[in-house]
């Protein structure tokens, strides 16, 4: 399927083609903190297929296993775009899927790090959901 995003501030577009049998969600505790969410997903896209406009940075983290993994987001409103392994001779990017405007015709086909995944999540479906954020505002107006 092919795909199309940018950042929040528009600064950063790109486009890739993403098989839907690789699209995950992933719940490790490196994904928590980047998202600052339960979890995030992404796509493995064979970097052949990517393309990008605007200008990124990119931050180096260590796993646990000691491989270095780039993250790559806008400078300006720190969307995540993908990440990588620069050590890999062949490279297959770990596409962010938050800002694909496809996003709600990519269903997860599989979810990593299981063990590091919130124990509430399974409860999602029951807790009550209210649909835009005016209602919101209203509902938590403080009664003087």
């Amino acid at each position: 399927m092919k795909v199309n995003g940018k950042c929040l501030c528009g600064q950063v577009s790109f486009a890739a083609e993403v098989d839907e049998s690789k699209v995950m969600l992933c719940h490790c505790t490196d994904c928590q903190v980047q998202a600052s969410t339960a979890f995030r997903i992404g796509a493995l896209v064979n970097s052949a297929t990517f393309s990008m406009q605007g200008e990124v940075k990119e931050y180096c983290k260590i796993g646990t296993t000691g491989a270095r993994r780039m993250q790559v987001f806008c400078p300006t409103c720190a969307t995540g775009i993908f990440s990588y392994t620069p050590d890999n001779p062949a490279p297959v990017y770990s596409l962010r899927l938050g800002a694909v405007e496809q996003l709600r015709q990519l269903r997860p086909a599989i979810q990593i790090w299981g063990r590091s995944a919130l124990p509430w999540l399974p409860e999602l479906a029951a807790i009550p959901c209210i649909l835009e954020q005016d209602i919101v505002a209203k509902s938590l107006k403080p009664t003087v």
